[in-house]
């Protein structure tokens, strides 16, 4: 035991340790992956058949790591279904599934693989992390027994549940994270009892980790941000793009932004399935970030971020979101509406038939207002403001405030809303904001070909999302995302509810 008069200067060396280990930015990588799927199938294949598939997309992704770790990577984001895919019964996807211990149990499954049963995923993660020396986020399938003294308990006495873990760069276990909210077609999964906020700490800031359709909703994605302030968030998704807004990139970047965090966002890649589109997102919009609707092939994708983007002099001040809209009076554009639908959702929009105006569209609480001015108007171009206040969804439904700028599909009214990703117009100026009844408004801008503008446009202190200057490329839209998370009716799917 230290002398009493020796403990004060170990406290101040230990804590001086820590801080000289401490960085102010790190290295991130994030790994879009084409996954090699399985044969569709009701039945479920033999253990040995499950590991050969899981094997074949874990040589992939140990490729990505070992590249990324020999680029500098501190921490690698790989997709949700990366290891086995999604073409799966709850019956079929039972071979493909390991119990995955609370992290508390201080374990490392490259050192110990079978301390809790057969384990090769995780043990195979384990040494990707330590062989590598960086953190591996991966998202794999966890099975937990349970009986009838438990009145949720399945019919075949065990939950599944879609899960992300991560190992720090010794191998260790350090975050085990159950996804809260299925999309409507993993069926073979279980919702977890109670939402989980997983937070971890590492040299380069406080991590959480959430799934996809999380990212919409309150409980994590919120409550880790906002509630435990992390300063960086890993997400695995499997994201399916909707044009022309909601593609991953554009709604990855505005959340980031929005939510003033770094995101990592680790996409899947299937082509036929609208699949793709990664990257490293932070407050000031996008590190870098790739969208692929060619190829079949995966990518790689690194850049260095803020450890703590809060404590950063470029972090962006508070936004007070319907500050401006709110003291504009309205023009009488607002009568000369008509409705449109992107997707299910019916949007009242507003045709901007001249190369310059000043708009105001309502619908329900929100009113949306634009100022414009168009360099090279395209003859063959239509555009709209656009406002939708309501509820999306088809099964799992949930509120937004929407205002966009947006090219409609053809001349034809009637397209407006359908989805498009190019177009010919670039615009010397643009002003958008919005009557938002809510604080989580998500800011983004989408030129021609699926690209993000960063650094042309910004958020003012008032609301209003500004072209700082005339736009690089054609513009597709310019949106304001808000969620009214307490307007969000009861979820139908979740027993706990």
């Amino acid at each position: 035991m230290l002398p009493s008069q020796l403990l004060l200067p170990a406290a101040v060396f230990a804590l001086t340790v820590l801080q000289a280990l401490a960085s102010d930015t790190f290295i991130a990588a994030v790994y879009e992956h084409a996954v090699i799927l399985p044969e569709a199938t009701h039945k479920p294949v033999s253990p040995d058949d499950a590991l050969a598939l899981m094997n074949k997309n874990m040589d992939v992704l140990e490729g990505a790591i070992k590249e990324a770790a020999q680029q500098g990577a501190h921490i690698i984001v790989t997709p949700e279904d990366g290891i086995y895919g999604w073409r799966f019964t709850r019956e079929a996807i039972y071979p493909y599934l390991e119990d995955i211990p609370d992290p508390t149990v201080n374990w490392i499954p490259c050192v110990d693989p079978t301390r809790f049963g057969p384990a090769p995923v995780q043990e195979r993660l384990s040494c990707m992390a330590r062989n590598n020396s960086i953190y591996v986020v991966a998202n794999m399938g966890d099975k937990k027994p349970c009986n009838s003294s438990d009145p949720s308990c399945p019919s075949d006495g065990r939950y599944h549940y879609n899960t992300d873990v991560v190992f720090d760069p010794e191998g260790k276990l350090v975050a085990r994270y159950h996804k809260y909210n299925l999309f409507r077609g993993e069926t073979q999964f279980n919702y977890p009892k109670e939402p989980e906020a997983v937070t971890f700490e590492t040299p380069f800031g406080k991590f959480g980790v959430f799934t996809c359709f999380d990212i919409l909703f309150r409980e994590p994605a919120v409550v880790l941000v906002s509630e435990l302030q992390v300063d960086s968030v890993l997400f695995p998704t499997a994201w399916m793009n909707v044009l022309p807004f909601l593609t991953a990139v554009e709604f990855h970047s505005a959340w980031a932004m929005g939510m003033g965090v770094n995101l990592l966002s680790a996409n899947t890649h299937n082509v036929s399935l609208a699949m793709t589109g990664d990257g490293l997102f932070t407050p000031e919009g996008p590190a870098t970030y790739h969208y692929d609707s060619r190829t079949e092939e995966g990518h790689l994708l690194l850049a260095e971020l803020s450890a703590r983007p809060r404590l950063s002099p470029t972090y962006p001040p508070a936004v007070n979101w319907s500050s401006y809209a709110s003291s504009i009076k309205k023009f009488p554009e607002e009568n000369n509406t008509f409705s449109g639908a992107v997707r299910r959702d019916v949007f009242t929009f507003s045709e901007l038939k001249s190369k310059a105006g000043n708009y105001m569209v309502c619908q329900g609480d929100l009113c949306c207002h634009l100022v414009y001015q168009m360099s090279n108007k395209s003859q063959d171009e239509v555009y709209v403001l656009g406002a939708f206040d309501g509820l999306h969804g088809s099964l799992i439904k949930y509120h937004w405030q929407i205002c966009t700028m947006l090219k409609c599909k053809s001349p034809d009214l009637k397209t407006c809303g359908q989805p498009v990703e190019t177009a010919g117009t670039k615009f010397e100026m643009f002003s958008l904001s919005g009557t938002f009844g809510t604080n989580y408004v998500f800011p983004e801008v989408l030129y021609s070909g699926v690209q993000l503008a960063p650094g042309e446009f910004e958020v003012l202190r008032d609301g209003r999302l500004k072209s700082k200057r005339g736009t690089s490329k054609p513009l597709v839209t310019a949106t304001l995302f808000g969620r009214l998370y307490e307007k969000d009716p009861p979820h139908p799917l979740r027993p706990s509810l």
